[in-house]
């Protein structure tokens, strides 16, 4: 990997003409502060386990899916809709209906705070970036956005839909070479995650059990800035495909939806993907165990217990991760910008602090960036009021 990511930095730089390091930073790009919005319907690690013993059990592996989502350290998750209604299974057509409407309903506002972070408005935008791998819609919510927030006409569209958690890593990786090749170029991503959506009653094996008591709902939005604003740096990304584990986390498409499948060998995968974070870093001469912050997708304990353990860092380290998994739980796409407004909440990093952000999902996919703290801290805050930024929104039936 190293090789192959070191030839596309020379090809890139040579098509650029960029000569040494100093032309290089005159292309870098910065992610400013995320807005992040969870729906109002919540659902608690003790609610959970009861559901689950309500509903299964007979199930003759409950006991250890029980064993499994207590140790998941999720201690409550959002949704688009109330319990009793996710657990209904109405059909496709209305599942994905809801979606979108959902989608329509919440997706402004976080663009709307992201861009007042980036201290942009939509006339500023170049590209948009929309993420999300629970719903379908076409047109994208690219084009809705556009012809309804009063982007200009020329915005360019980029709808990602099939790389699953690590599409909010992809986004931004995106973003970056958006800026690379247009340097006064303004990106704006927006992910929306509604996984309780996504939830089959009929799917009764292990790992269906646990990714009921995982997953939540989320949307997330955040701005890359060609020149000027404040947040992270990206100087550099990359990704890394685990070759022949394209089974390990994949999609049933039948006539009920989207069936999420999920191999046992998948919480294992950190031992693949922390060399690939290394190798990511040092042709940068940096050393990937030694960085000042790190934002990285939280797709359950495990993965950042290993995480800790083949980096040789402190399970601190990954607070911000291990935060919005307690919190939220796994939100996708969405998990990443969740994490990084956690650090700008903070107090964000000291000036040029080296840190890295990473995505992983299906394929097996990383999608990695190493980036530097720029432009002043905004110092410690409350946060934003994620459910209350829902309150002039009429919220959809």
């Amino acid at each position: 990997m190293r090789h192959a990511l070191h030839i596309s930095w020379h090809a890139f730089s040579a098509a650029l003409g960029i000569e040494n390091r100093r032309d290089w930073e005159a292309v870098m790009a910065t992610l400013c502060r995320p807005a992040i919005a969870v729906p109002e319907h919540v659902i608690t690690r003790e609610e959970t386990l009861h559901l689950a013993r309500t509903l299964h059990g007979d199930h003759p592996q409950l006991e250890l899916a029980l064993r499994l989502i207590g140790n998941t350290g999720v201690q409550k998750r959002h949704l688009v809709q109330p319990i009793e209604d996710t657990l209904k299974h109405p059909g496709f057509t209305v599942r994905n209906a809801r979606y979108e409407r959902e989608a329509k309903a919440r997706v402004p506002d976080v663009v709307r705070r992201a861009l007042d972070h980036a201290e942009l408005t939509t006339r500023d935008i170049d590209l948009i970036v929309y993420v999300s791998c629970t719903g379908f819609m076409m047109p994208s919510m690219t084009a809705w956005l556009i012809n309804t927030m009063d982007f200009r006409n020329e915005t360019r569209q980029l709808p990602i839909a099939q790389l699953g958690c690590a599409a909010g890593g992809a986004a931004i990786n995106r973003a970056h070479d958006f800026c690379q090749a247009y340097p006064q170029a303004n990106v704006l991503i927006v992910a929306c995650e509604f996984c309780s959506l996504l939830y089959q009653p009929t799917d009764l094996g292990v790992g269906n059990l646990l990714s009921n008591g995982l997953f939540g709902d989320a949307l997330a939005a955040a701005v890359v800035r060609g020149e000027g604003g404040s947040g992270v740096r990206i100087e550099r990304n990359g990704s890394h495909l685990v070759p022949d584990t394209e089974e390990w986390i994949s999609y049933g498409i039948r006539d009920t939806g989207f069936h999420f499948i999920l191999d046992k060998r998948v919480p294992g995968t950190m031992a693949m993907l922390a060399p690939a974070m290394r190798d990511m870093a040092e042709p940068h001469q940096w050393d990937v165990s030694k960085l000042d912050f790190y934002i990285v997708h939280a797709g359950g304990p495990r993965i950042l217990d290993d995480l800790s353990q083949y980096l040789g860092l402190e399970p601190e380290t990954f607070r911000y991760s291990r935060e919005t998994l307690t919190e939220r739980g796994n939100i996708a796409s969405a998990v990443i910008f969740d994490a990084l407004e956690r650090l700008f909440v903070d107090g964000g990093a000291p000036a040029d602090a080296r840190g890295i952000i990473a995505g992983f999902g299906p394929g097996i996919t990383a999608e990695i960036a190493l980036g530097t703290w720029t432009g002043p801290s905004p110092g410690p805050d409350s946060g934003e009021d994620e459910q209350g930024a829902f309150a002039s929104v009429i919220q959809p039936a």
